[in-house]
C-alpha cells in the first residue's frame, strides 16, 4: 500500500509540473502580445470611459439634472461650499449661507468633504455642476478601480476575471441609482482598502503600519460617507464571523493580528474624528433622530430578480413598486446573475471564503426587504430581520433598501473567482483526447456570463428639465441691492430644494449670497434638537409654499401683509427674488397682494423690500 501511495504520489506530482508547464506556456503566448501591465491600465480607463458615458446627458447642459434633481441641487451646494471653504480658509464643517440667521451644521449632514475638497479646483474654475459630474465619474470608476485592483492583487491572477468582478461592483444598478444623486452612497472606492488592510491573508505582519494606515483611511471614508462605513463595518463582522464557522483553525490563527489592526486603527481615527465628531453631535445646530421613518424606505422581495429602470433591459415602470423609489434600486440583479451566484457558490463550496460571501450576501439581502416582507408590490405577514435591527443606535437611521448595496460586491467577487477558475481550467485542458466537445464546452461559461450580465449594463443615467438661474442672480446684479448682513429671499423659501430655487442658485453660483431656508436636516429649534428637514418654517413661507404647490391665491388680508415684515425682518432681507416656477403666476398674485408690484430685472421679478424692513 505505501508503495502504492508513492507511485501515484509521485504520479499527480508529474502531472501538476505538466499542467502548471502548459499554464505557463499558454500564459507566455498571450503576453508576447501585449505589454504585461497593459490590463491594469487599459481595465480603468474602460471604466472611467464608461462612468463618462453614463453621465454624457448632463455634460454642458446647465438646463438639465439627472432624475432625483433635488437631491443632486443638495450635492452640487455641498461641493460649492467646499471649495468655497478652501479658497476662503473658512470652518469646512458649518455654513450660514443658508437658514439664515441660523446656519446650518454641514458635519451632521451629508457634506462629503472628502470629495469637495479635492474637487475644490474643478468647482471654482467650472462651477458646481461640473464640479458634481466629475465626482458621479470618480466614485463609479473609482469604485470599480479600486475592487479591480483587491481582486487582481489578493483573489485571482486573471485579468478579465478582476475586470469582471470589478465592473460588478462598481456598476451594479444599486451603484448607478445612488450615483446620480447621493454621492456619499456612491463614494465607495475606499471600501476595498479598507477591508484589504482589516483582513491580511497572513498572521502577524506589521500590525503597526497596516493599523496606522486603517485610521487614515476610515478618517478619510468619514468626510465621504459615515453610512458606507456603517455598511463595510457591519459586512466585515459578518463575513469574519461566517468565515470563522467555516475555517475555525485559519480564524484562530489570523484573529490576534486582526484584532491589532482594528485596535490601532480605532485609536489613530478616533483621534483624528473627536472634533468633527463632537462637532456633528454635540456643535451648534445639532439635531437627534431622523427627520422621516427610515424603517419604511425597504426593498420589494421581487426586486432582486428584477431589472432596474437604468439598465439594458429595465423598464420605464412607475416608482414606487419594488423599490422606495428611483434612487433606492439597489438591488434588481436579475434572475440569471442570481442563479450564476448560487451555481458559482455550490461549484467553490469548498472555499472557505466563497461560504461565508454568500453568507454575507444573504444576511444583508434579508435586512434589506424591512421589518415586514412585501412581494411584487403586496404587503405580507413575513416578518424581516431588520426588525431585530431596527431599534439599535445608528441602526435606526439606516436605510433598509441600502443593506442591498453591499450584496453588490459580494456578486462581484464571487463571479471574479468562478472565472478566474474557468480560465485556469480552459487555458490547461488543451489535450487532444478531448476531441470535438472540448471547444463547445470551453464557451459554456463565456455564454452563462453574458446571460448573467447583459440585461443588467447601465444605460445613461436620466436626467430632468432644470430652469436656469436668472441672469438677475447669475450675473451679480443683485450685488447693488443686498449690503453687507443682509439677505436674497428665493421664492418660496422653503424646506424642499426642488420647490426652492434658493439652493441651486446658491450653488451655481459659489456661495454669492446668503439666504433662508434650504435643503438640510437640522433641529426644530435652538432649544429643540428633534430633527427637521430645513429651517423652522415662519408663517409667510408656509403661505408661499402652499400657493407654489396648490396654484390657489388665497385671500390676503393686513394679518398677512404685517406678519410678511415679521419675518423679512427675521430672515435679514433686502430683497425678495422670483425667478421661473411652476404656478409661477399665483406666486406672483400671491407676493404682489403681500408687497406691492416688483421690478422686472434681468429674468427676475424683484421686490426691494429695504424700506419694508429697514
Amino acid at each position: 500500500m505505501g508503495v502504492g501511495r508513492t507511485a501515484v504520489d509521485r504520479s499527480a506530482g508529474l502531472m501538476a509540473v505538466g499542467v502548471a508547464d502548459r499554464t505557463a506556456e499558454v500564459a507566455s503566448r498571450r503576453r508576447r502580445w501585449l505589454p504585461a501591465r497593459t490590463p491594469d491600465v487599459a481595465v480603468p480607463v474602460g471604466y472611467l470611459a464608461l462612468a463618462a458615458w453614463l453621465t454624457h446627458r448632463q455634460w454642458g447642459r446647465p438646463d438639465r439634472l439627472f432624475h432625483q434633481a433635488g437631491d443632486q441641487i443638495l450635492f452640487e451646494w455641498m461641493l460649492a461650499r467646499a471649495a468655497r471653504a478652501v479658497a476662503a480658509l473658512e470652518n469646512p464643517l458649518w455654513s450660514d449661507a443658508l437658514n439664515a440667521p441660523g446656519g446650518v451644521n454641514l458635519m451632521a449632514n451629508t457634506s462629503v468633504l472628502g470629495l469637495g475638497v479635492p474637487l475644490a479646483p474643478v468647482t471654482l474654475l467650472f462651477g458646481s455642476q461640473a464640479a458634481f459630474g466629475v465626482a458621479v465619474v470618480l466614485c463609479l470608476a473609482g469604485t470599480a478601480t479600486a475592487w479591480y485592483a483587491l481582486l487582481r492583487r489578493r483573489l485571482v491572477d486573471s485579468w478579465p476575471a478582476a475586470a469582471v468582478g470589478g465592473l460588478i461592483c462598481g456598476f451594479a444598478p444599486g451603484m448607478v441609482a445612488q450615483a446620480g444623486t447621493h454621492l456619499h452612497m456612491a463614494a465607495q472606492f475606499l471600501v476595498p482598502l479598507i477591508l484589504a488592510l482589516v483582513f491580511r491573508p497572513e498572521p502577524g505582519g506589521r500590525v503597526w503600519r497596516h493599523g496606522v494606515l486603517l485610521g487614515l483611511v476610515v478618517t478619510y471614508q468619514v468626510f465621504l460617507g459615515e453610512e458606507v462605513l456603517l455598511f463595510v463595518a457591519l459586512a466585515a463582522g459578518v463575513l469574519a464571523g461566517a468565515y470563522a464557522i467555516a475555517d475555525p483553525s485559519a480564524a484562530r490563527r489570523l484573529a490576534p493580528s486582526t484584532a491589532g489592526r482594528i485596535g490601532v486603527g480605532a485609536l489613530v481615527a478616533g483621534v483624528l474624528l473627536a472634533y468633527p465628531l463632537w462637532f456633528q453631535f454635540f456643535g451648534p445646530g445639532h439635531y437627534r433622530g431622523m427627520p422621516f421613518h427610515a424603517f419604511s424606505y425597504q426593498l420589494d422581495a421581487a426586486s432582486f430578480t428584477g431589472f432596474a429602470r437604468q439598465t439594458l433591459f429595465g423598464e420605464d415602470r412607475p416608482p414606487g413598486l419594488l423599490a422606495p423609489n428611483p434612487t433606492e434600486e439597489n438591488s434588481f440583479f436579475g434572475v440569471g446573475l442570481l442563479v450564476l451566484a448560487v451555481v458559482v457558490t455550490v461549484w467553490l463550496r469548498r472555499r472557505p471564503l466563497v461560504r461565508a460571501l454568500a453568507a454575507c450576501g444573504l444576511v444583508f439581502a434579508l435586512l434589506s426587504l424591512g421589518p415586514r416582507v412585501r412581494l411584487d408590490g403586496r404587503a405580507t405577514d413575513l416578518p424581516g430581520p431588520y426588525r431585530l435591527i431596527a431599534e439599535l443606535p445608528l441602526l435606526d437611521h439606516v436605510v433598509p433598501a441600502r443593506f442591498a448595496l453591499v450584496c453588490a460586491p459580494v456578486l462581484g467577487v464571487l463571479v471574479a473567482l468562478a472565472v478566474n477558475l474557468w480560465n485556469r481550467r480552459t487555458a490547461v485542458d488543451t489535450a487532444p483526447a478531448r476531441g470535438r466537445w472540448h471547444r463547445p464546452l470551453r464557451l459554456v461559461g463565456p455564454a452563462a456570463l453574458a446571460v448573467a450580465l447583459l440585461p443588467l449594463m447601465p444605460t445613461p443615467i436620466r436626467t430632468v428639465s432644470s430652469r436656469p438661474v436668472p441672469a438677475f442672480v447669475a450675473d451679480g446684479a443683485w450685488r447693488a441691492y443686498v449690503p453687507a448682513g443682509r439677505t436674497l429671499v428665493p421664492v418660496p423659501p422653503v424646506t424642499n430644494a426642488g420647490r426652492s430655487p434658493g439652493m441651486l442658485w446658491s450653488a451655481r453660483t459659489g456661495l454669492a449670497f446668503t439666504a433662508p431656508g434650504g435643503f438640510f436636516i437640522g433641529p426644530h429649534a435652538p432649544d429643540d434638537p428633534t430633527a427637521r428637514w430645513g429651517a423652522p418654517d415662519r408663517p409667510t413661507s408656509l403661505l408661499l409654499r402652499r400657493v407654489a404647490d396648490t396654484g390657489v391665491v388665497p385671500p390676503i388680508t393686513e394679518t398677512e401683509r404685517r406678519q410678511a415684515v415679521v419675518d423679512l425682518r427675521h430672515w435679514r432681507a433686502a430683497v425678495v427674488v422670483q425667478g421661473g416656477l411652476h404656478h409661477g403666476d399665483p406666486v406672483r398674485h400671491t407676493l404682489e397682494a403681500l408687497l406691492g408690484p416688483p421690478r422686472e430685472i434681468d429674468g427676475a421679478l424683484v421686490w426691494d423690500v429695504r424700506p419694508l424692513v429697514g
